[in-house]
Parts: C-alpha cells; sequence; structure tokens
C-alpha cells in the first residue's frame, strides 16, 4: 500500500480537510450575489489577518504575482528604490523592479542572516535629497528560514517620504505582523502558505499614502493594476475571472483561523519551530539561521559531512514519502528546509525527525534512534509543564 505523503515545504502546504470540501464545491457565478458574499466575508477576514482597517485586495494568482504588483503599481520607471535582501525572495524583488525600469539599489545581507536596521538608517540619513521612492523587504526570507525585524527596519527609514513595501508571503498568518501598527505602506502575501489553501490567490494591502502615489505612477500595469482591483472589489467583484474554489475555500480557512485566534496561531508556529530546531540539533546537524532570528515558517538545515542536501532529500521521499525543501541559489545542495507553517501540528515534526533519523542511519551516518525524537517531544513537555 502506497504510503502517505508528508508534505513539509515552506509552500505549497498541507490542506485541511474542511478546506478541501470547501474546494469541492459547486462552480457560481463569479459576477451573482453568492460571490459577491463571499468575497466580502473574505476581505473581512483578511483584514484581521492583516491587522488592518484598511481594505485587504484579493487578487488571482501567485505571490510573486502580488510581488509585482508592488513594484508596478508604486514605482515609476527611472525613480530609485532600496532593496533590503538576505536571500533569494529579497534579490527577486530587485528583479522585478529593475525589470520595470526602476533605478534599483540593493542593501544586502549574507544569506542566513538578518538584515541590520543600523545599515539601513545610515543608507536613508545618506539620502539627503530623497531621492529613493520605495523601500523594499523580505519579512520572512523562506529560502534561509530567517525572519527580519520589521518594526526595527520601519523605524530606521523614519520619516524618510520613501514607501515602505513588505513581503509577507511566507510569514503572514504564522508570525505577528501588524500592517497598521507598523505604519507599512504596502504588504503582499500568498494562499499557499499559512493560509492552507492551493497556490491561486494573492493579497495586497495599501495604505493611504500608498494610494497617492499609485495615482501618480506612470509604469505599465493591467492585470496587475491594483487600482481597477480596488475600484470592482467597491462593488463586489473582481476585474478578472477569479479563482472561485480558492475563494470559497479561503473562507473556510479564515474561519479556522479565526476559531484558534491569531495569538495561538503563532504560538503553535512557534512551538512547531522550537520541536525542529531541536530534535535536528540532537542529531547533530547545523541550522542556518541563529536562534534569534529564526523563522517560525520554516528551518534551513546543514546535512551532515559527506552527505549531499538532495541526497538525503531523495532518501527521505524514496523511504518515507516526506518532502522537504532543497536549498536555492547559492544553498543548491547544501542544505534542505523544513516547512512547519499552515495545517501542521507537532506529531507531524515528531514523524519527519524520526524519518530523519532513520534516513541518517541509512546513508551511513549514525545517530541513535529516538535521540531528535526525544529532544523535539521535551518542547511539548516543557511547554505543558
Amino acid at each position: 500500500m502506497k504510503e502517505k505523503q508528508l508534505l513539509m515545504l515552506p509552500g505549497p502546504t498541507p490542506v485541511p480537510q474542511e478546506v478541501l470540501q470547501a474546494l469541492a464545491r459547486p462552480m457560481i457565478n463569479h459576477r451573482g450575489p453568492e460571490f459577491k458574499s463571499l468575497l466580502a466575508e473574505a476581505a473581512e477576514g483578511l483584514k484581521e489577518v492583516f491587522c488592518t482597517r484598511q481594505e485587504v485586495l484579493i487578487l488571482t494568482g501567485a505571490g510573486s504575482g502580488a510581488m509585482e504588483a508592488a513594484v508596478s503599481n508604486f514605482v515609476s520607471p527611472g525613480e530609485r528604490v532600496l532593496v533590503v535582501s538576505i536571500g533569494s525572495f529579497g534579490d527577486r524583488f530587485a528583479q522585478i523592479a529593475q525589470r520595470f525600469g526602476a533605478q534599483v539599489e540593493r542593501l544586502e545581507f549574507a544569506w542566513g542572516t538578518a538584515a541590520d536596521p543600523a545599515a539601513l538608517a545610515d543608507r536613508i540619513r545618506a539620502d539627503v535629497n530623497k531621492e529613493i521612492r520605495a523601500v523594499f523587504v523580505t519579512h520572512n526570507e523562506t529560502s534561509t528560514g530567517v525572519t527580519n525585524d520589521i518594526p526595527a527596519l520601519r523605524a530606521a527609514v523614519g520619516d524618510h517620504p520613501a514607501l515602505f513595501i513588505v513581503d509577507a508571503v511566507s510569514s503572514l498568518g504564522a508570525m505577528p505582523l501588524e500592517t497598521d501598527n507598523w505604519n507599512l505602506d504596502v504588504v503582499v502575501a500568498g494562499s499557499q502558505k499559512s493560509f492552507m489553501i492551493p497556490p491561486g490567490l494573492a493579497f495586497a494591502c495599501v495604505s493611504p499614502r500608498a494610494w497617492d502615489v499609485a495615482a501618480k505612477c506612470t509604469n505599465a500595469r493591467f492585470y496587475w493594476d491594483l487600482g481597477k482591483a480596488r475600484e470592482m472589489a467597491a462593488k463586489g467583484q473582481t476585474p478578472f475571472t477569479p479563482a472561485i474554489p480558492q475563494v470559497t475555500a479561503l473562507v473556510e480557512s479564515l474561519r479556522m483561523i479565526r476559531s484558534e485566534g491569531l495569538p495561538g496561531t503563532f504560538a503553535r508556529h512557534l512551538k512547531l519551530r522550537e520541536m525542529t530546531r531541536h530534535g535536528v540539533r540532537a542529531l547533530g546537524m547545523e541550522l542556518l539561521a541563529a536562534d534569534a532570528v529564526a523563522s517560525a515558517a520554516v528551518t534551513a538545515v546543514f546535512p551532515p559531512a559527506g552527505l549531499e542536501a538532495n541526497a538525503l532529500r531523495k532518501m527521505l521521499l524514496d523511504r518515507f514519502n516526506v518532502v522537504v525543501a532543497g536549498g536555492q541559489g547559492k544553498f543548491d545542495n547544501k542544505i534542505f528546509r523544513i516547512g512547519h507553517l499552515g495545517y501542521v501540528q507537532g506529531l507531524d515534526i515528531i514523524a519527519v525527525i524520526a524519518a530523519l533519523e532513520m534516513t541518517l542511519n541509512i546513508c551511513g551516518h549514525k545517530v541513535e534512534l529516538g535521540s531528535g525524537v526525544r529532544a523535539a517531544q521535551e518542547v511539548v513537555l516543557a511547554e505543558n509543564a
């Protein structure tokens, strides 16, 4: 009998049964009253997760589409932008901005580390003529398992007029992000991470100040025109045909998130992070991110010396049907990444650690069976002590 697959990616993530059932509902008219009601409930629920009083736009597409919208709607060709990059997805923001004609300056930090707010403050102070029109930051860098301190980075920009634009694709719903209280101008996210639904939806929250900039932006956009999306949302519709099943599923997932409560959701993700980190360390493997900046969504792990990361991943899949992510860019085949966001519970982490123990032994790297599992279990027991 084929074993059940344990999907431990940083996206797409497992989908709960309730959400799967919502996806299977009959198709409806995307210009009719039933969809209008669904869209309204989803938008209101998203406002709670974004921690905002502003409207949240629901777009059909991937999170990278929302990142493109965060460039094309707010940066005109020739304008200078600053991209704070700590990994692959920070670099993606820079690539998008370059494609849309911006003068891109990168403030880069070593992969596996977080951005230094002091360095950002120094660069902003040096911009005496206020030429920088936008600062782009990744909240949670999926490629390295590092989380940036967004309030500190926002404070580093101070009263500089540049828009502060955040990629929260893999962080929103897994860790705190307060759009209004942190004074964020544009925040984008996607459906296939902690929202626990299949890929196909992207979200964007825009501040009043950013809407003023968008009204003057001369860049080209059509499908990702947020102004048009806002106009149609006011009518309970979308500019183009939406992914109706995903919107239906989003409503269900938001009900689940509301039932657990955001504080409970964040606490669960932190527990999963700690279980993963303690379990992996007990097996003698090193982690890429330091504890102080470690992601609650994904953990990046170095395999033992002499064992390629991709070979370990293949063995996990072939022998135990456990799926973990590989490294990206400069960390390809150097690390593997264990996703622990969305519809994931502690027993999933214990199963992954147990599979890792057996895989390491099969690959000739002897570890004591149960040592990693015990370390993960102790995290749970300490929480309940």
